[in-house]
């Protein structure tokens, strides 16, 4: 879509970018926030909704309780302890994790609140031991430039990482603590984003203001970009989990396209309804019409204790499985639904039946159980019958929220750009005020103090990076978007290499290697900085730097050493190469007048030597012994 349909359509879209600050414990205790090694034990919880201090219930919350889930936590001692059960209380707020805060939010140009206020904001997914996040807000009312264009910042946070899922079945979910407690910065924007391209570039813009703090951990799972998206007629709907940056231009041009589907159905819906809501719903049994069904997976359900139930959505016939843009269908919606609050596998619905071997014959019985016609839609779930009940009264309420128009609501991303329902949007009852620490004032002398201590930006970066090493601006915005200025910057200082050499192979080398399905993430910065080092001490030339890194990312764990001897790059001695260029030249010294020598015999020399010896020492040997040659004839 171009700019001008989405001004058109009144996109606005605001932004939640979180990310990990790299500090040396946690946010509220004493543990490491690095991956340790370690025994596990296992502890298991169950987690239940509570009132707000108003007597309310979070819907969110109650959302997540309905499914009565056990909890199995993984502990690692070596970076848990008692807080992250939940048995001990949280200890006073890290400084480090504030002062970072704070530096960012200077950054922003952010105002500083008087007094740090932690809260409570209520999570019982699981991913909190407490059935909570704990989470304060540092700064408010900012703003970025992007593109020219203001982006007012609304509030910088700091809270805690929650723990991370490590497996899923029925009934059941695990998660590792090791995460639980990390320092997370959020900020957030205003909605005042128009396209997707340029929520892509603020998202960016944020990010670059984060890690030039030189306080963020990079990799995967340390960032992740939360959005707010709504068109006029439509709904604001929070999408969680946008790891990518690549990935959001994509996300918001698919959700509104969402949205606009809703909103064509919902009014197709409201000609064919008369303006009516959708009639009550009534559940019906309906085993008996697939007792001699041909479906596999209808037959294994009903074998192992199930029940088939079916609810009438009237005159819906033909809408569940319209398709305006692949994937995005209001059936989809309604399976996601059913999924989510009953934890069924699926759902059949007669705008996709006859399928996966039910018959026209049992169509029209089903059709005939519920008292539908032809322009009915009927949908069916095949579990335990207390499941099924559950995901047809959410199929229901969703199909009743069709008619209205897009429903608001907290979606997660996919890969593929599509979202899936998660649960309802939150209310104000999910927050309120932790009890156990005490506000934290923030000072003018403080804040005088981190104002005058701001680190430099990242374009500041690029101009000093530029000039100092002299590289062109493209390599610098190369090194700077794959994050890599920090630890350049580290080898180059530290070794004899040649700073396009390091830069080249930081960027484009491992852009090369990725693009070829390398592992490269398992290169970690301590890693490629032993590999630098040990080209400069001469182990391996620079010729072989990619064969190095290509197979190191393939081999977690080995050695350097050992990749140069699987690589059979086992270092030359001086003496050997002379004696080998020599005879070389000897047997061509007929030839040593003929310019055109030392490029064939050099191309000789490369196919035995390449990444054993350096090109350029090789180059001036050969050149050296030719030039003998010439002199003794």
């Amino acid at each position: 879509m171009r700019r001008k349909l989405y001004d058109k359509l009144g996109l606005k879209v605001g932004l939640e970018v979180h990310r990990q600050l790299d500090t040396k414990r946690k946010l509220f205790c004493d543990c490491p926030t690095e991956p340790a090694e370690g025994q596990v034990i296992k502890i298991t919880r169950y987690l239940r909704e509570a009132q707000s201090e108003l007597g309310e219930v979070d819907p969110a919350a109650l959302f997540e309780s309905k499914k009565r889930k056990k909890i199995i936590y993984h502990i690692n001692p070596a970076n848990v302890c008692l807080v992250e059960m939940d048995e001990e209380p949280p200890h006073d707020l890290n400084p480090e994790a504030v002062e970072t805060a704070l530096q960012i939010a200077a950054l922003l140009k952010a105002t500083p609140v008087d007094e740090i206020h932690v809260m409570r904001k209520i999570v019982i997914d699981g991913s909190n031991t407490s059935g909570f996040q704990r989470t304060c807000i540092v700064a408010l009312g900012g703003e970025l430039v992007v593109d020219g264009k203001k982006i007012p910042i609304q509030t910088v946070t700091l809270e805690e990482d929650a723990a991370k899922i490590v497996s899923t079945s029925r009934g059941v979910v695990e998660y590792d603590l090791s995460r639980l407690g990390i320092p997370l910065i959020e900020v957030a924007t205003a909605p005042v984003i128009s396209s997707p391209q340029e929520a892509a570039r603020v998202a960016q813009a944020i990010g670059n203001v984060l890690r030039a703090t030189r306080k963020v951990k990079r990799g995967i799972g340390t960032v992740r970009q939360d959005l707010n998206v709504s068109i006029s007629g439509g709904a604001v709907t929070e999408i969680k989990g946008v790891q990518e940056l690549e990935l959001i231009p994509l996300v918001v041009e698919l959700e509104v396209k969402r949205q606009l589907h809703l909103l064509q159905v919902a009014e197709e819906l409201r000609k064919r309804l008369g303006g009516q809501a959708l009639p009550p719903p009534q559940y019906v049994e309906v085993t008996n019409v697939f007792q001699n069904t041909k479906s596999s997976m209808v037959r294994k359900k009903l074998e192992t204790g199930g029940k088939a139930y079916a609810v009438k959505l009237v005159r819906f016939a033909g809408l569940l499985s319209k398709e305006s843009v692949k994937g995005i269908r209001l059936g989809a919606e309604l399976a996601g639904h059913a999924k989510a609050w009953a934890e069924v596998e699926g759902i059949l619905h007669t705008d996709e039946l006859p399928a996966y071997g039910i018959t026209a014959e049992e169509v029209s019985m089903l059709r005939e159980a519920v008292g539908a016609d032809e322009q009915d839609a009927v949908v069916v779930v095949v579990d335990e019958e207390t499941k099924a009940l559950e995901a047809l009264r959410a199929v229901y309420e969703r199909a009743a929220q069709a008619v209205e128009g897009v429903p608001g609501e907290t979606r997660a991303a996919r890969p593929d750009g599509l979202t899936v329902y998660m649960r309802p949007r939150p209310g104000s009852a999910r927050m309120y005020p932790e009890t156990d620490i005490p506000p934290l004032p923030i000072t003018h002398e403080y804040m005088e103090k981190i104002l005058s201590n701001l680190p430099e930006t990242l374009d500041q970066t690029a101009e000093r990076l530029a000039k100092t090493y002299s590289l062109s601006s493209q390599l610098v915005q190369a090194l700077i978007d794959e994050e890599k200025e920090e630890l350049f910057e580290q080898i180059v200082r530290a070794t004899s290499l040649p700073a396009t050499v390091v830069a080249a192979a930081l960027t484009e080398t491992m852009r090369n290697l990725r693009r070829e399905g390398y592992p490269v993430q398992n290169l970690s910065d301590q890693l490629l900085a032993e590999i630098f080092h040990s080209l400069a001490s001469g182990l391996f030339s620079k010729e072989a730097l990619p064969d190095i890194l290509g197979w190191m990312s393939k081999n977690p764990g080995a050695s350097i050493e050992d990749a140069v001897k699987s690589l059979g790059l086992s270092h030359v001695s001086s003496k050997e190469l002379e004696k080998e260029v020599e005879e070389l030249v000897q047997r061509h010294a007929a030839e040593a007048g003929d310019p055109r020598l030392v490029n064939r015999l050099m191309g000789d020399l490369m196919k035995k030597y390449r990444g054993k010896v350096d090109g350029k020492l090789l180059h001036n040997i050969l050149v050296e012994k030719i030039e003998a040659v010439k002199q003794r004839s």
